[in-house]
């Protein structure tokens, strides 16, 4: 039989017919494996892990073929039990497929220290800058004698004195003891130290010195 003959003939046809079915059901069967493997058409909603400790997250998403991964330890968030999970990406209800990972961030354990900055003979305008800067938290503010007004005398944090590189939580509240400007110059009262470490930051009053000439013995 000629060739011509051949691709012209019944048996071609039909030879041809079946291997082009061959070809559509093998296609046909690739196409539903890929599907299976990847989940096509099949999407995960990612659930709040917002104030989850990690081991609690890591299971719940196991449970929905998800993984969890952790970037990093972020700073302390009052507003969040410690070491829990503070942010996420993707975010909750985000759709995805299955095996994805989910990136989020933990929050610390508590406040980092902030250093007390130098405040020796600074006005309390002066300091207050700095302490917003440092985000601490400015408290009670008294006054006592003193020549200068509103120079920052010494600062306090839950009664205990505190000096120029002790060491304070962020977001402390502190009470500052300024200068009230009414006091006549004398080096005792000039000098923004004071030698006691345990004094309040109430107005203070010192007893008038005792002499002879006003009936003494």
């Amino acid at each position: 039989m000629s060739l011509f003959k051949y691709l012209t003939s019944r048996t071609f046809f039909t030879q041809a017919f079946i291997a082009f079915a061959i070809v559509v059901v093998f296609t046909f069967i690739v196409i539903q494996l890929l599907d299976f493997r990847t989940n096509h058409g099949q999407e995960i909603k990612v659930p709040d892990l917002s104030k989850m400790k990690l081991e609690i997250a890591e299971e719940k998403l196991n449970e929905l073929d998800l993984e969890v991964f952790l970037l990093d330890t972020v700073e302390f968030n009052a507003d969040f039990p410690p070491f829990t999970i503070l942010e996420q990406d993707p975010k909750a209800g985000s759709l995805v497929k299955d095996g994805r990972k989910v990136y989020v961030k933990l929050n610390a354990g508590e406040f980092t220290e902030i250093t007390i900055p130098e405040f020796k003979d600074k006005t309390f305008r002066q300091i207050s800058a700095t302490i917003k800067s440092l985000t601490l938290k400015e408290g009670k503010i008294t006054y006592k004698p003193h020549i200068a007004k509103d120079i920052v005398l010494q600062i306090f944090q839950d009664g205990r004195r505190l000096r120029a590189g002790d060491k304070v939580k962020k977001n402390s509240t502190l009470d500052f003891v300024l200068g009230d400007g009414k006091e006549v110059f004398n080096e005792e009262t000039f000098s923004s130290e004071e030698p006691a470490d345990t004094l309040p930051p109430t107005e203070e009053v010192q007893p008038a010195e005792f002499k002879e000439g006003d009936g003494g013995l």
